[in-house]
């Protein structure tokens, strides 16, 4: 198989399912309403991919990007059933909106924008959900981590194999992003509402690819199914 089938091969289907709202971490209540604002980004990242796609991309890699636009739209609807369990804030979502306005005109080719906003920060605010989130926030982070995954590997290899790069440009609006969404919080002894913490992970995700500091996510505080509801367990395929 050739590397995209190989991807496509680790996919998992799975149906999000209306949560009920919970409780989060405290100090992490405003941070989380910015997280969940930045679900307004989902769809436009799976327009991103549908543009590239009208593009050269790589043939091998069409039916892997077709499938990954699907995964965005079931993102945001996951993320949608938490916005409405648990309520949203008015000024987060309107900033976030003026962000996804942001992040589409910019000029970088579509395919380098979704790695971008993928693998820097997605990847950042998934595992703060998991840290902080309420129950369902923790399942449907961890299930959309799984298709992130396959995404970012995807992009990055669609990227390289057309040989793209990030302008300097696309890493300010990065920064000012993942800046906004952790502004609210501040110095902590707990690392997970340490705001430097988050931000350092999104610039080693960035420049490195890989942020050590988020190894806890390999035994994150998963909901049991004693924990909750069974409504807020997603159906698997």
């Amino acid at each position: 198989m050739n590397p995209y089938q190989k991807l496509m091969a680790r996919k998992r289907k799975w149906t999000p399912v209306q949560t009920d709202a919970g409780t989060c971490t405290e100090g992490a209540e405003e941070t989380l309403f910015r997280v969940l604002a930045l679900r307004h980004m989902e769809l436009p990242v799976g327009e991103f991919i549908n543009d590239a796609l009208a593009t050269d991309v790589p043939v091998l890699a069409r039916e892997l990007l077709t499938s990954n636009v699907k995964d965005e739209e079931n993102h945001d609807v996951a993320l949608g059933y938490i916005a409405n369990a648990d309520g949203v804030d008015k000024k987060a979502e309107a900033e976030a909106l003026r962000l996804r306005e942001a992040w589409t005109s910019h000029p970088d080719h579509t395919i380098l924008k979704a790695m971008v906003a993928e693998r820097a920060i997605f990847f950042v605010l998934l595992p703060f959900l998991r840290a902080n989130g309420t129950a369902g926030m923790r399942t449907v982070s961890a299930d959309i981590s799984r298709d992130e995954q396959i995404h970012v590997a995807t992009n990055s290899l669609v990227c390289k194999e057309m040989g793209l790069t990030y302008s300097p440009s696309l890493d300010k609006l990065r920064k000012a992003t993942i800046n906004w969404v952790m502004q609210p919080l501040g110095n902590s002894a707990d690392k997970y509402l340490d705001k430097k913490f988050w931000l350092d992970a999104s610039d080693r995700l960035m420049y490195e690819g890989k942020a050590p500091q988020f190894n806890f996510t390999r035994s994150a505080r998963m909901p049991a199914f004693f924990e909750h509801s069974n409504v807020n367990l997603p159906q698997y395929a």
